[in-house]
């Protein structure tokens, strides 16, 4: 990963070239910025590494079998001023290339004829929410690598048509755990990440350097490249083809410090993948091999901001997810409190 010093020019659009029109800027060409390019036989041997099948009971909350109430106490301690930052993206119902299939909201009851008092105004929300628009949390039942979910499971034959009987998102329950922001663009002195730009081991031990905190285990680690921020200067583009995120080579580095959680203001994933025929390997190696949980689409400018501020980046951090029974994952709003 390489961007502009801190005290260099303001590195501006990819490749210094005009942005283009506001709704769909061209994010440059990527070539081996998401690099190195790793074959499928090293990543599955890299999967067979950071495998931690059979470790936790029960095996479908996975990591969060990590963060005790012994944790908990440790996490809440860390609260200073008790500002609270909520990290979730608006419900974006406006189509675009990032947002393929919208998320729906309409009002059901205006109230009008309603008697007696009091009148009532209701609405409804849907949304197809794995993708790239709405903010989310992954759970363990949503990826399988080779047929097989977390712990090993067939995902033929716990996943079907009314939802999945392992790994769904019921299991997991809410989770408080320590939260630890990398923010890259400040550590880099850039306004964000340039999509297609990959993440590597070296640059998550440097932002611990740099930012005075050190991942441990039961932590929730959260990315941030940037993207919001890009995304409302520059206008959308589809982050399924060109996004910064996390090569696979700096996979390793948060199985061994024992990460709870892994979230990011894209869905983690460097792309293009380096790994030819696996178009989501960090989702592959973290959900499916480790077990851990994903947070997708993060807004997480205002954290930035006000870790910035106080000088830390470390925090509490609430997720509550929907209690589906079988489903995938759910819709989430976290909060980080400082």
């Amino acid at each position: 990963m390489s961007a502009s010093p801190a005290n260099g020019p303001d590195p501006g659009p990819a490749n210094g070239q005009d942005p283009g029109p506001a709704d769909g800027p061209d994010p440059g060409p990527t070539g081996a910025r998401n690099g190195p390019a790793v074959s499928r036989r090293d990543f599955d041997a890299l999967f067979a590494a950071v495998r931690t099948w059979g470790r936790w009971t029960p095996a479908d909350r996975g990591a969060w079998n990590l963060v005790t109430a012994e944790r908990v106490r440790g996490a809440a301690a860390a609260v200073r001023s008790g500002r609270v930052v909520p990290l979730a993206l608006p419900w974006n119902t406006v189509p675009g290339p990032d947002n393929p299939r919208p998320a729906l909201h309409h009002m059901t009851d205006l109230g009008d004829v309603e008697s007696p008092e009091p009148a009532t105004h209701k609405d409804f929300i849907a949304a197809d929410y794995h993708g790239k628009s709405v903010t989310h949390l992954d759970a363990l039942c949503h990826v399988s690598y080779r047929g097989r979910l977390y712990d090993g499971r067939p995902s033929k034959d716990v996943v079907g048509a009314a939802g999945a009987r392992f790994g769904a998102v019921s299991a997991l329950g809410p989770l408080v755990t320590r939260g630890v922001l990398l923010d890259l663009p400040a550590v880099l002195g850039v306004r964000w990440l340039e999509p297609g730009l990959a993440v590597h081991a070296e640059d998550v031990l440097a932002a611990e350097r740099a930012l005075g905190v050190r991942i441990g285990e039961g932590d929730a680690v959260l990315v941030r490249s940037g993207r919001t921020r890009r995304r409302a200067e520059l206008g959308a583009w589809d982050p399924g083809t060109a996004c910064a995120g996390l090569h696979v080579h700096a996979v390793p580095l948060l199985a061994e410090r024992g990460i709870a959680l892994l979230g990011g203001d894209g869905d983690s994933d460097v792309r293009p993948s380096p790994v030819a025929g696996v178009h989501s390997p960090v989702h592959a190696l973290v959900v499916a091999a480790m077990g851990v949980p994903l947070l997708d689409n993060l807004d997480l400018e205002a954290l930035s901001a006000a870790t910035a501020g106080a000088g830390r980046y470390e925090f509490l951090l609430v997720v509550a997810p929907l209690d589906i029974p079988g489903g995938t994952g759910s819709p989430v709003n976290p909060v980080a409190v400082l």
